[in-house]
């Protein structure tokens, strides 16, 4: 079994380093690599789309990096208890035509004693910028 520390029950450094490890995955843009923070089975919501397991997870995020160009992620951890984390995050990005939009969300997260994340909820509104209104730079 792939055991992924820190492993509920989190504490609040914990759960912080798990925030951060997942920002810093899906600033990758790799959607293989964010994969693995999840369970095989893992059971998703990201807005109006519902996923199940890995597979159909890295399919949904090659395609959103895809459309989602130059994106660039920082999350916030907002609460924390047992097997749980809920998150606030915001992300930039720019669509094919040039358009820059600032993405913003909250998502609920539930791990597996491994470690991995086996339920992931995501709430997002999308909302049109200028390159000057921008707030996160790229690496």
């Amino acid at each position: 079994m792939t055991v992924r520390p820190p492993v509920p029950p989190f504490t609040g450094e914990t759960a912080a380093a798990k925030v951060q490890a997942a920002e810093d995955a899906w600033n990758t843009r790799d959607p293989e690599r964010v994969a693995l923070a999840y369970t095989e089975d893992t059971e998703w919501r990201n807005r109006d789309v519902f996923l199940h397991g890995r597979v159909e997870v890295i399919a949904f995020l090659r395609a959103k990096w895809d459309r989602e160009l130059g994106y660039r992620l920082r999350k916030e951890l907002w609460s924390h208890t047992g097997a749980r984390i809920s998150v606030r995050f915001e992300y930039e990005w720019h669509d094919a035509g040039g358009q820059w939009w600032r993405s913003y969300g909250n998502e609920q997260w539930e791990f597996a004693d491994s470690g991995l994340m086996s339920r992931r909820y995501a709430s997002i509104n999308d909302l049109r910028i200028t390159p000057a209104e921008r707030r996160i730079a790229t690496a």
